[in-house]
């Protein structure tokens, strides 16, 4: 065992002594690459080399505390291995590994962070360059150009506001260069390994921008002397360009209001076209001043050129606009205006006589209006009041519908204003607030309403023959309802009904018995549940009421009938006799039997009829 531990441990301080000069190796790498390299032989050292160095350290040191243990318990001398193979000597080369593995990894991340700031900056100087050159090419030649020799005056004018836009877009480039020559400067510092070609690149770079500099500014000193020899005749042109513009501007916008489509409605609307029509002839006198003006600038032109043998070069360089192009368009424009002056007039016609349409149909709509209003409030009236017999109403009623209906052709000749109007397409009529379908609706009401009051008379006629009902009684139903109608709506709502019949004696209040009582009567007088009661519902309610007051013997009679001549029925004969909803309400509502002859269950069907009918309180 001391030899196993003698021999294990000078392999693993062999192993260590050849790995530290290994790690402690700071030997620079010119890519990233290489050095990822190195970081991936790292990596393989950490995970494959290692891991059996410290298994066989950890074995080393049981071994050797093994060995102790067994000499001690022989009482044999400690196990003392040879100069420099204790395990605190093995410790100790062990943590020196261990350091040394962490100055290592620190330095390749170290050296991949500089290296990719290298690689980076290579990159980004490169890129920066390969944009300033590519700027740059074709620069010299376009500085040195002498292409201002033969150009006119807006030619120049326009080549230097072209060498100015160049100047400022030399100016921005200064930033760029700078830069590049920053990153070649950084690059050297960080020892680039490539920092020759860098410099060199960096060089031609600076010592073309020098030579750009110096062409710019003779390019800008020709052109510049070239303009003021040609602005002479250039002012000319100028202010027939300023002068020219505008006028042709005026002109063209002049022909596009004097042939642009116009829809008007009203009077207002064409008189209004027509003002500012007229505003615009009170304006052709300047106007024809303000060309022959422009006219005049062009013909002086023409006599400085042929005064001083000047050829033109060209068209007016400030403008399309030619003198001809004026002229033509000035003479159309003229033409328009007597055909504007046509158009504007027949309209005012039309609109003349729309109004006029307006007027009549306005006239007619506002009497029929007031008529038709009238007449419904009149119905209102009759139906509600009390003059006479019911025939005497009738005849009355049937008379005033032949009089409504005698007004009938006032009827059609609006209807015969509204078809011109509708055919004029006129949409709007500021003399009347009435359109011919409110008036339709209307006269159609007006006749619907005298048609179902003459209707409710003749249904009150019958009913007052069936039923044998008085005129003095029709008269108290009528003064009765007309009483609880407080909006004269011609129906009793569900309020107004409860409160008639509280006030003719039904016991109807709020309370579950009445509730049920009053739900009863509604569905016989309002089977259609629109919640509102009409009159002649109620006067076959009343009439009804009425001529039912004397059957309670017959209704005694026909329970006696029921309960095979016995004084009491039971609830089981109601039910066998008897629809299911009428015999449960006679079963809730029958007070049970007393007599002698009672039996289980008896119920006094008499008391109940009396009840039923008024003679004795249900």
């Amino acid at each position: 065992m001391m030899e196993d531990y003698e021999k294990l441990a000078s392999e693993l301080l062999e192993w260590i002594r050849r790995t530290v000069p290994w790690l402690e190796n700071r030997t620079q790498e010119k890519t990233v690459n290489d050095m990822q390299a190195k970081q991936e032989d790292f990596r393989d050292y950490r995970c494959v080399h290692k891991p059996p160095k410290v298994q066989e350290k950890c074995q080393l040191e049981i071994s050797f505390n093994t060995l102790q243990t067994k000499l001690r318990l022989s009482n044999r001398p400690a196990f003392m291995p040879s100069e420099g193979r204790m395990v605190s000597d093995i410790n100790g080369a062990w943590h020196t590994l261990e350091g040394a593995e962490k100055g290592y990894e620190e330095w390749i991340l170290s050296e991949i962070r500089r290296l990719e700031r290298l690689e980076h900056l290579a990159e980004k100087f490169h890129q920066k360059a390969a944009i300033h050159e590519s700027w740059t090419d074709g620069k010299e030649a376009m500085l040195t150009q002498k292409d201002y020799e033969t150009s006119t005056l807006s030619e120049v004018k326009a080549l230097l506001r072209k060498h100015e836009a160049f100047e400022s877009d030399l100016a921005a480039h200064q930033d760029r260069v700078e830069q590049i020559a920053a990153i070649a400067q950084e690059l050297n510092e960080l020892d680039y390994y490539d920092s020759a070609k860098v410099n060199a690149r960096c060089q031609k770079i600076c010592d073309q921008w020098d030579s750009l500099g110096a062409f710019t500014q003779s390019r800008k000193e020709s052109l510049e002397r070239t303009e003021k020899q040609l602005e002479s005749i250039d002012e000319l042109y100028l202010e027939y360009a300023k002068r020219a513009a505008p006028f042709n501007n005026w002109m063209e916008g002049a022909m596009e209001d004097l042939q642009d489509m116009f829809i008007v409605h009203n009077i207002e609307e064409i008189q209004g076209l027509i003002t500012a029509h007229e505003q615009f002839k009170s304006t052709l006198a300047e106007a024809n001043k303000e060309r022959e003006a422009i006219q005049a600038i062009q013909a002086e032109v023409q006599k400085i050129a042929q005064s001083n043998g000047i050829k033109l070069s060209g068209a007016n360089p400030y403008t399309t606009i030619t003198p001809e192009s004026i002229d033509g368009k000035w003479e159309k424009a003229m033409a328009m205006v007597p055909l504007r002056d046509t158009a504007l007039q027949g309209e005012l016609n039309k609109q003349n006589s729309n109004d006029t349409l307006r007027a009549k149909f306005a006239t007619q709509a506002n009497t029929v209006g007031a008529y038709i209003q009238a007449k419904m409030e009149e119905i209102g009236r009759i139906s509600i009041e009390m003059n006479g017999t019911l025939e005497d109403q009738l005849t009355n009623l049937k008379e005033y519908q032949k009089t409504i209906m005698s007004y009938m052709p006032e009827i059609n000749t609006l209807e015969g204003y509204h078809q011109l109007i509708q055919e004029a397409l006129i949409f709007d009529n500021q003399y009347t607030s009435y359109t011919m379908e409110h008036l339709r609706v209307g006269w159609e009401q007006l006749l619907t309403t005298i048609a179902r009051t003459i209707n409710e008379v003749e249904n009150q006629i019958l009913t007052r023959d069936a039923k044998g009902i008085t005129q003095e009684q029709l008269h108290e139903y009528r003064a009765s309802f007309n009483h609880f109608d407080k909006d004269h709506s011609g129906a009793l709502m569900a309020e107004e009904f409860k409160a008639c019949l509280i006030s003719l004696g039904y016991d109807v209040e709020n309370e579950k018995q009445g509730e049920s009582e009053f739900a009863r009567i509604m569905s016989i007088v309002d089977p259609n549940g629109s919640g509102a009661v009409t009159f002649q519902a109620f006067i076959d309610f009343m009439s009804r009421e009425t001529t039912d007051t004397d059957t309670a013997d017959q209704v005694i009679a026909s329970f006696k009938i029921l309960a095979a001549d016995k004084t009491f029925i039971t609830a089981e004969e109601l039910r066998r006799e008897l629809p299911p909803d009428q015999a449960e309400y006679c079963i809730a509502r029958m007070a049970p039997y007393t007599g002698a002859d009672a039996a289980p269950g008896a119920l006094d069907y008499m008391s109940f009829s009396t009840a039923l009918y008024g003679e004795s309180d249900l």
